[in-house]
């Protein structure tokens, strides 16, 4: 089995040091914390076919909504490649059983937070049947960090992993489609699909062995690929959707490898496409933007403590597991659907239970889903208390009896 990127881990570290941070800046100075996230650096007054109203660059802005997209490049490079790639994790049928945990967990956590949300009395700002969007999202990066002491470097750690991003990034666009309006904003997608395909068009395949060396080296130029990227962020932000999607649209317009080496697999960093090489030169800048955002959005106030923090807590722990044990059900039933090679029964409790924590997109979802004050800081403790499930599973991975391969 190939070796795991050692920049993954680190990219889990970062934020867990800015989580840390904020965690102790907020409980000891809560009010130049709060004036810190909040503080506006600029006030942009945009023509009204671009956006109505005044936009303000805040610290979260800056960094959920523009940083945050090269990250989501980042992992959602990994999640396009397992499918379309050769030997891709992904590729075929391959995607049938993530696909369809990733779905049904998504499906359980929304439902049990609806249902939670009528059962408990949350806050008198609370929206009747909203905020559903909040608990969607996991963590690619923490499930990584804790799923390498479950399962070292078998099969079942690439499985989560994918189901982790794929997860993530469905969540992002069901909070941005949750949130549209059917207007003439959405036009402004023509934007990121115009500049994918000329950028496909011109410079998305890899130069062939009868050019010559100018031709080989504008073909590998990364700065057509820098002025696509700048119009797909800016085309998604105006239509409306999440901004930190917004670098998605350009992955399969690179010029990239034509196989799979695996789930942020290390040998990819001797490759010379420009989508690997784009990757490389974001590692070191995702290491501080993930830094920045668990700063940002991390902060974890102890005295926030209300009926949203079991209510989000309830939709990651009890929602998105039952869904995921349900998917499978249906799954297997309907279809005949068996574990993947190298995947044993017992892995699967393990996976849900790393997957029931939920951070990074649910941080972001919090903001965008549910009223200001006092709801958004119990939702983030509820999430907060949800990581306990990555040592949980730790700890049950040291009890269980030794690993078995599985033969299906």
């Amino acid at each position: 089995m190939y070796r795991i990127s050692p920049h993954v881990r680190s990219f889990a570290l970062a934020l867990l040091a800015g989580v840390l941070l904020a965690t102790l800046w907020v409980n000891a100075d809560p009010a130049s914390y709060y004036d810190f996230i909040e503080w506006r650096i600029a006030d942009l007054v945009l023509p009204g076919w671009i956006w109505q109203g005044t936009v303000s660059l805040t610290a979260f802005m800056i960094v959920t909504d523009m940083l945050m997209a090269l990250f989501f490049f980042v992992i959602g490079k990994e999640l396009w490649e397992a499918m379309v790639l050769e030997r891709g994790a992904l590729a075929g049928k391959r995607a049938f059983l993530p696909m369809g945990l990733s779905f049904g967990g998504l499906a359980g956590a929304a439902l049990a937070w609806l249902l939670l949300s009528l059962l408990i009395e949350t806050a008198e700002e609370a929206v009747p049947g909203g905020g559903w969007t909040a608990p969607l999202g996991t963590d690619a990066l923490l499930v990584c960090l804790f799923g390498r002491a479950v399962f070292g470097s078998r099969p079942a750690l690439h499985l989560v992993m994918l189901i982790a991003i794929a997860t993530d990034i469905f969540a992002l666009l069901l909070l941005g489609f949750s949130k549209a309006e059917l207007n003439l904003r959405l036009l402004w997608l023509l934007l990121p699909l115009g500049a994918g395909l000329l950028l496909h068009h011109r410079y998305g395949r890899l130069p062939g062995p009868g050019l010559s060396e100018r031709a080989r080296r504008a073909g590998q130029s990364l700065l057509p690929c820098l002025v696509a990227g700048a119009l797909c962020w800016f085309g998604v932000a105006a239509a409306g959707m999440p901004a930190s999607l917004g670098l998605l649209p350009l992955i399969p317009a690179i010029a990239h490898a034509e196989r799979s080496f695996g789930l942020f697999a290390e040998a990819e960093s001797f490759l010379i496409d420009p989508l690997n090489r784009l990757v490389r030169l974001l590692i070191w800048p995702v290491m501080v933007i993930l830094f920045l955002f668990g700063l940002i959005r991390g902060g974890i106030d102890f005295a926030a403590f209300a009926p949203t923090t079991l209510v989000m807590l309830g939709s990651l722990w009890l929602g998105r597991p039952l869904g995921m044990i349900l998917a499978l059900i249906a799954l297997a039933s309907a279809f005949g659907a068996r574990l993947p090679r190298g995947l044993a029964r017992r892995d699967l409790p393990l996976a849900i239970l790393l997957l029931s924590m939920g951070f990074t997109v649910p941080a972001v979802a919090i903001e965008a889903s549910l009223p200001g004050g006092l709801m958004r800081e119990a939702a983030r403790m509820g999430m907060a208390i949800s990581l306990l499930a990555g040592p949980l599973a730790v700890l049950l991975a040291r009890l269980m009896p030794r690993h078995r391969p599985a033969n299906s």
